[in-house]
């Protein structure tokens, strides 16, 4: 009897369900409003949650990050030292070269016939120095000798013309011939002697031969010299990184036709914004990376400071040596660098992100009993993200980001993060 009695009941529960669903997207809005009530009292009661950083203790190393450029420490520009048309470029830009070896050729047909004429005149200056000293100068001793030979035969022969007439033996014209003779072989003595002396080092003629032959010779290096001017070569091992000449190129004296930068030693050329100027010294250590290899990083020294300031770009430029270059690094590759500036170990620190003019007078708002507050701070080091406080936090407190949207005596429901 009690059995159907409970259907009314389940009947009407069911009458229920189906009129609830019927209207399910209205009860889903109610729920949604009573829940948006309820969270709307609650942020006026309590306030909005907010994602706070809290201070810790650690260590802070403040840089300067700047970009810049790979170069070597110099750069070699080569060019012609004649003019003359190029006959062929034996290299590429980019290419590693040796010293000494060959990168241009410039046609050199003109340039060694004047080389061919200057041995030519060599070998005939040099024939005039052998001719004075095998022939003319023994051929002038001998006839020194049959001259003063011939002397010897006038003076006697002078002497015994000279007493006949003085014993009134001989005559007049006798002894007048042996004085014409006497004469001529002293003059012949005294010409045969000044051939010699001409035909000796010491000579005028043989002064005359050296001095041929030394220009003849001078004339021959310097014909040497501008044929071996016909072919360039490289003055030191290193990388080409310029090349302004082709083939059929009218070269001449003054134009750089390839840039080679030496082997060896590289190094960072950097801008510095000129407020970091101060920040700076001689032998600071950094870190680099090339923008093609980010994840690569090699140590560099800081080791220039150019004594004066760009006036256009209010920066200074620094440059800094490379202590061990990887592989990768190219002449004129844009690299990061961060130099290192100061170093303070276990100090109380702060997110940069939460620090209110951090410039003049640097504040954070700082989560106190559900409130945000300011708190002005004292600032030491400014390091990448992080700032050195010295004043005016303790470790564990938790300030604001900027980005929060809180303002000063806001409530709030602050949860590290």
């Amino acid at each position: 009897m009690k059995q159907p009695a409970a259907a009314p009941p389940r009947r009407a529960a069911a009458r229920a369900l189906i009129a609830l669903w019927q209207h399910k997207w209205s009860v889903v809005l109610i729920v949604l409003a009573l829940g948006g009530a309820v969270l709307g009292v609650l942020r006026l009661l309590f306030g909005p949650e907010v994602v706070a950083a809290r201070v810790a203790r650690g260590n802070l190393v403040q840089s300067v990050v700047a970009s810049g450029h790979i170069e070597t420490p110099f750069r070699v520009e080569i060019g012609s030292q004649i003019t003359g048309t190029v006959k062929d470029v034996l290299v590429k830009e980019g290419e590693q070269v040796r010293e000494g070896q060959q990168l241009i050729a410039i046609e050199a047909n003109e340039l060694a016939a004047n080389v061919v004429q200057s041995q030519g005149a060599v070998a005939q200056a040099e024939a005039r120095v052998r001719q004075l000293r095998e022939l003319v100068k023994p051929a002038a001793e001998q006839s020194l000798k049959q001259a003063r030979a011939n002397l010897l035969n006038a003076e006697a022969a002078y002497e015994r013309a000279s007493k006949l007439a003085a014993g009134g033996f001989g005559t007049r014209a006798t002894l007048d011939e042996a004085t014409k003779n006497l004469d001529v072989a002293r003059t012949q003595v005294r010409t045969a002697e000044l051939q010699v002396f001409t035909s000796s080092p010491e000579g005028s003629d043989y002064v005359m031969a050296e001095t041929q032959l030394a220009q003849a010779l001078a004339t021959l290096s310097t014909a040497q010299a501008r044929l071996g001017y016909a072919t360039i070569v490289a003055p030191r091992e290193g990388v080409l990184i310029t090349r302004n000449v082709e083939r059929g190129s009218v070269v001449q004296p003054g134009k750089t036709l390839l840039v080679l930068a030496p082997a060896g030693e590289s190094q960072i050329v950097v801008q510095i914004d000129e407020k970091n100027l101060g920040q700076l010294a001689l032998g600071q250590k950094a870190v680099a990376s090339a923008d093609a290899y980010p994840d690569q990083r090699f140590n560099a020294v800081l080791n220039y400071i150019n004594p004066s300031v760009d006036i256009n770009r209010a920066s200074v430029e620094v440059k800094l040596s490379v202590i061990d270059p990887p592989k990768y690094l190219r002449q004129d590759m844009t690299v990061s660098v961060d130099i290192a500036t100061a170093q303070r170990d276990d100090v109380v620190i702060v997110p940069a992100r939460a620090v209110h003019d951090a410039m003049t007078a640097p504040f954070v708002l700082k989560a106190v009993n559900g409130r945000s507050v300011v708190q002005k701070v004292k600032l030491g080091l400014r390091g990448v993200g992080y700032f050195e406080v010295i004043e005016g936090l303790q470790p564990g407190d938790l300030v604001i980001p900027l980005n929060a949207g809180v303002k000063s005596g806001q409530r709030i429901r602050a949860v590290a993060s």
